[in-house]
């Protein structure tokens, strides 16, 4: 290859480049030209310091003189290659080794960002002082959703019930709902149990709170000859005497402890004025509380034209409960009533797997009869079992109320053994939270939902919603969710997030 010619020093002689250690310089390696002075620079400028092959140098103008430098032999191109004529640079760019890299790139993010500056600066620009209105502007609310439903159902099917093989029963859990019942609707004479309708009506229209004793009823003659009347049927009965004061506490007393015929009698007439407007109100307050398979003939339940059905016994007996005077008096073991002292309960329940009443029943035509109040306590929760059952067989009184006992503490013991805390809502996302600029994230219950109730039973769920704001943090609290008085915080899994710099400039509401 042919050595390219340099340029000269102003005196007429060529300054040839050195010799990188004595040698040619190495293939591939660029001469690096002396840019020729200016028409207007000094004729004797000093020499320019070599230049070494392979290296970039920056000319700098005025350098003086090596002192100690001797002078450069003068190195005739090679001939078989002809002279590449001088291409004068202008002073101060700096250059590279002939196959070393390329020159420094602007790295592509850096190019991005500045093209998104230059994007943003120029429609700040072009939005003048609309800018600083829509960074400032209020960010929209975000926007919660849930999907849980206003009624959700127990995992599972209720386990068969011990329900009695003659007559009919019905259980229902206060709160809860109804657990099922057998018999079918077929109307059935119900005994004394009917009592529980005479005692509603004269606390419906005769109240009394805590320790009163109400008003007085005076014994009359017509009272001790119905009384007397009674005696050779075999009846439930007090003995009462002409003139004796008895209050409606006492009245009420001996009628649901000892189930006494003659004082159901005595309060119908004192409340009605006759038996016939006392059977009227009876009858009525059955349909107010759509008893729709309930006749009464008679207040005491003698009668067996007094039909009912367990079913239509157990929505008297809830209702009924309501009065506490009278929830105290049906569990009253015994009391004391004038001239006959000391009467008993004839529920030999009271006590038992946590009955507290109601009212026994029985006569040839009904058999054994219930309708029963139990207290059944699940975690922290008090509930109340209300039930009945009827008809049960036995040749007398004793054995009638044994048999719907012995039935009734079999349903007690099965309803104990299936109701209890369940899972209604498993702890997953159940909504989700998305904020105006589109970040979103999941809501989740803090904790399964755990109700008391049994398998297969309908729940009634409420969800209520707190307005998230603009920005959602995690764990944040947008919610609950309750059913059967147990509540559940809804809460946020994880954070939105912040809006953009250009979502804000170009948000339209």
């Amino acid at each position: 290859m042919t050595q390219a010619a340099e340029p000269n020093d102003g005196t007429g002689r060529e300054t040839p480049a050195p010799p990188e250690s004595g040698s040619r310089p190495a293939t591939g390696s660029a001469r690096v030209p002396v840019p020729r002075p200016a028409e207007s620079a000094v004729q004797h400028s000093p020499p320019q310091p070599p230049v070494r092959p392979g290296r970039a140098t920056v000319p700098v103008p005025n350098q003086p003189p090596f002192p100690n430098h001797p002078p450069i032999p003068h190195q005739p191109p090679f001939p078989q290659q002809p002279a590449v004529p001088h291409q004068p640079q202008a002073p101060g760019p700096t250059t590279y080794q002939s196959g070393g890299g390329t020159a420094p790139q602007t790295p592509r993010k850096s190019r991005r960002l500045a093209a998104v500056l230059v994007a943003v600066f120029l429609l700040v620009a072009l939005l003048g002082g609309g800018a600083a209105v829509q960074l400032t502007r209020d960010l929209p609310a975000a926007t919660l959703t849930t999907g849980v439903a206003g009624t959700l159902k127990i995992p599972g099917s209720l386990p068969e019930m011990p329900w009695p093989a003659r007559g009919s029963a019905e259980l229902m859990v206060e709160g809860l709902g109804r657990i099922g019942g057998s018999g079918g609707a077929r109307t059935e004479p119900i005994g004394s149990v009917a009592k529980v309708m005479t005692a509603y009506v004269i606390l419906k229209n005769h109240p009394l709170e805590g320790d009163d004793e109400g008003p007085g009823l005076t014994v009359t003659a017509a009272d001790v000859a119905d009384y007397n009347s009674r005696i050779p049927s075999g009846q439930s009965l007090v003995r009462v005497e002409q003139g004796e004061k008895l209050t409606e506490r006492d009245a009420l007393e001996a009628l649901m402890l000892p189930s006494a015929n003659n004082i159901a009698h005595q309060l119908a007439v004192w409340d009605a004025g006759d038996l016939d407007g006392f059977l009227e109100k009876m009858n009525a307050a059955a349909d107010e509380l759509q008893m729709t398979d309930t006749e009464y003939t008679d207040p005491s339940g003698f009668l067996p034209s007094t039909t009912s059905t367990a079913a239509d016994q157990v929505k008297l007996a809830r209702a009924v409960l309501e009065f506490e005077v009278f929830a105290d008096i049906v569990e009253l073991r015994t009391a004391q009533i004038p001239v006959v002292g000391t009467i008993q309960n004839y529920n030999a329940l009271l006590g038992v797997d946590g009955v507290f009443g109601i009212k026994t029943g029985s006569t040839d035509q009904a058999g054994g009869n219930l309708v029963f109040a139990s207290r059944l306590k699940v975690g922290s929760r008090e509930l109340v079992i209300v039930g009945a059952v009827f008809n049960q067989p036995g040749a007398n009184t004793p054995e009638q109320l044994a048999a719907v006992n012995k039935e009734v503490r079999k349903l007690l013991a099965a309803v104990r053994r299936t109701v209890k805390e369940y899972q209604l809502l498993a702890a997953k996302p159940v909504g989700r939270v998305e904020t105006a600029w589109g970040a979103s994230t999941t809501v989740t219950p803090a904790s399964p939902l755990k109700v008391v109730g049994w398998p297969g039973l309908s729940v009634k769920v409420e969800t209520t919603t707190a307005g998230p704001g603009a920005r959602v943090g995690a764990g944040q609290v947008v919610g609950e969710v309750q059913a059967s008085g147990v509540r559940v915080p809804l809460r946020t899994d994880g954070a939105t997030g912040e809006p953009s710099l250009w979502w804000r400039l170009t948000r339209t509401s």
